[in-house]
Parts: C-alpha cells; sequence; structure tokens
C-alpha cells in the first residue's frame, strides 16, 4: 500500500473515532449536567486519542520513522479540522493561543501513537 492511502485510511480511522467520542459526549450532555470544563476535557480528550491512534495505525503500517509518520498524521488531521472549522465558521475560532494549544495536542497525540506503535 503507498504512503499516501495509508496516511488517508488512518485518518479515516481518526475521525469515525472522533466522531464516536463526541457523539458520546453529547450523549453526557444530553442526560446530565457537566461543567463546561467536563465539556473541554472531553474535547480535548477526542483530539488526543483520536490523533494517537491513527498515529499508531500509521507507525504500524509504515515500520520506519514512526514518529515522523505519526507526526504527520496529527498535523493533518489538525489541518483538516482546522480548515473545516473556517469554512463552517468563516473565522478562527477562539484566540491565537487556543489555535497553537489544539495543533500542538494532535501533533503530539500522533507523534507518540507512532513511536509507541
Amino acid at each position: 500500500m503507498n504512503k499516501i492511502g495509508t496516511l488517508l485510511k488512518s485518518l479515516l480511522v481518526s475521525y469515525i473515532l472522533t466522531g464516536i467520542l463526541l457523539l458520546l459526549l453529547a450523549l453526557l450532555l444530553y442526560k446530565g449536567n457537566p461543567s463546561g470544563e467536563v465539556i473541554k476535557a472531553g474535547i480535548i480528550f477526542a483530539y488526543i486519542f483520536s490523533s494517537f491512534v491513527g498515529g499508531f495505525i500509521m507507525g504500524k503500517k509504515m515500520k520506519v520513522q514512526k514518529f515522523l509518520w505519526g507526526i504527520l498524521l496529527g498535523i493533518t488531521y489538525f489541518v483538516v479540522i482546522f480548515v473545516i472549522s473556517m469554512l463552517m465558521n468563516k473565522s478562527v475560532i477562539g484566540p491565537g493561543m487556543q489555535v497553537i494549544t489544539v495543533f500542538a495536542m494532535c501533533s503530539l497525540g500522533g507523534m507518540m501513537g507512532g513511536m509507541l506503535s
């Protein structure tokens, strides 16, 4: 399998996992009344865990320079989320530091997944 195909399949798994985790978070919101901090933590967990799993899959498939493939997946994961957010809202959501923090979380989550694969 080619490298781009592997990246796309790993991204697909990451986004499916993100969707499942966000649906579970929505169910929690529907059934209970969690604080804003719990909601933020759930979203952060979804980003990090999804990019970690995608990076893990990339590392298993690529077998060399696993951490680089993992970080590439994390960066790509973030870029797609960022672009969709820009298209939907016509602006950047949150202050610049928040965007940088999410970028770092996604990148490092993917890198850790690649390293541990």
